[in-house]
């Protein structure tokens, strides 16, 4: 199972995406970046890791893993949770971003609850809609998911059985028409099966 998580700064993005992408769409792509640090500012990740690391992970899993070279594919998985986790609204995307980038980055987006709403229930229906998103937001959801659990085991067990089932249920559908993305997921699945609830029922 290949880890991506050797572009954990800007600079080292830069590099990686050098080797494989041609400057204008680099250039866009740290636009995006930069945006994003700014915008999601010392957020930290639940291990205790800067926020942007998240992104640039997502980032290289399309790069380096999937071969995705759309610009506006690559903006919208650096930029995939600002709406959700900061001040910008998806309006503001798109007057910076543009309305594409803007509504893949509402695909993956996990609403607010409304009143009565319960959270879980919330965070579950959007990962059903995902089901009739258009491919490029299925692909940003995939690799923010990648960088979400290839280590999975540095999350407390409770955790780890959690995703590992939302991941199994509601994600790797998702891959089934993405072979590189299936692959990746499967191999995965065996490596975590451990996890796996021995009573689902």
């Amino acid at each position: 199972m290949k880890l991506f998580t050797s572009w954990h700064d800007p600079a080292a993005a830069r590099a990686g995406m050098r080797e494989r992408l041609p400057a204008q769409t680099i250039d866009r792509v740290t636009e995006a970046i930069e945006f994003a640090q700014a915008s999601h500012g010392d957020q930290r990740r639940p291990t205790g890791a800067p926020y942007l690391e998240h992104l640039l992970e997502a980032l290289e899993v399309l790069v380096t893993g999937a071969g995705v070279t759309d610009p506006d594919v690559l903006a919208a998985a650096v930029l995939h949770d600002i709406v959700e986790d900061t001040g910008v609204s998806n309006d503001d995307l798109a007057e910076k971003f543009g309305p594409r980038v803007a509504e893949l980055v509402g695909w993956v987006t996990i609403p607010e609850p409304g009143p009565g709403e319960d959270r879980l229930a919330v965070k579950q229906a959007s990962f059903r809609r995902l089901a009739t998103a258009p491919r490029d937001a299925i692909l940003v959801k995939l690799a923010d998911r990648i960088s979400n659990i290839q280590t999975l085991r540095n999350l407390g067990i409770d955790r780890q059985r959690s995703y590992y089932a939302q991941t199994v249920s509601y994600i790797m559908p998702l891959a089934a028409g993405e072979p590189w993305f299936a692959a990746w997921y499967s191999d995965w699945q065996t490596a975590h099966a451990d996890l796996a609830d021995p009573d689902p029922g």
